[in-house]
């Protein structure tokens, strides 16, 4: 078992995604120095199911992501860092808050790749895109529709569950499959129904809900 400093956060962070953070919260901010001197800065990201991300007292989901630091930098406005999405955890406990959250936890095991998935992670490419590209009617999106991907597979299968443009759950949902396989089918599965709302929505000269804005 493991324990870590946690940064519960309004969105969930998947593998072989980037997460930037900039840092105003005192109880952050003195884990922002912690990760300073630490020979491998990394801190679990889990999403607020309920209540607010900046004030304590928020309840966690219990599955998450490490966030690998690769910069911590600072301007005359704020503290931040950098980071990307490396191993999956559970958590098995929380903590006492010292003052930042901290959780024992344990890892999960990395999804396996195998071959035979590539034509169903080559056509969830296809729909991805695709959906990015007719969302994009509607307003920036945080990812476009050209975004680069992994040359490895199932880094890039992690990718694009991670730019698609739906809500924090079915992020979550995605983010808790336990093999390839069901993260392709599942992805799959959302980007298509969501063309399918799209395109249904550009024909009736609506605006669909829950895409992701750039900040």
């Amino acid at each position: 078992m493991t324990v870590m400093p946690m940064f519960p956060l309004g969105s969930v962070l998947f593998p072989s995604m980037p997460l930037t953070l900039r840092i105003f919260e005192e109880r952050y901010l003195k884990l922002l120095g912690d990760l300073m001197s630490s020979d491998t800065p990394e801190f679990g990201v889990v999403l607020v199911s309920r209540g607010s991300e900046v004030g304590g007292g928020e309840q966690r989901m219990t599955i998450g992501t490490v966030a690998s630091v690769t910069e911590i930098g600072t301007t005359d406005e704020f503290l931040g860092l950098e980071s990307f999405g490396s191993r999956r955890f559970r958590v098995n406990d929380w903590l006492p808050d010292d003052p930042y959250p901290i959780a024992e936890i344990d890892f999960i095991p990395d999804l396996m790749w195998e071959d035979s998935l590539m034509p169903a992670r080559v056509h969830l490419e296809s729909q991805v895109r695709t959906l990015l590209s007719l969302a994009s009617e509607f307003g920036e999106l945080v990812f476009g529709a050209d975004i680069d991907l992994s040359d490895d597979p199932m880094s890039a299968a992690w990718q694009l569950a991670g730019i698609l443009p739906i809500g924090e759950l079915d992020r979550f949902d995605l983010l808790s499959s336990q093999s390839a396989e069901e993260l392709l089918a599942r992805a799959y599965s959302i980007a298509t129904s969501g063309i399918e709302t799209v395109r249904a929505m550009l024909a009736s000269g609506g605006e669909p809900d829950g895409f992701g804005t750039s900040q």
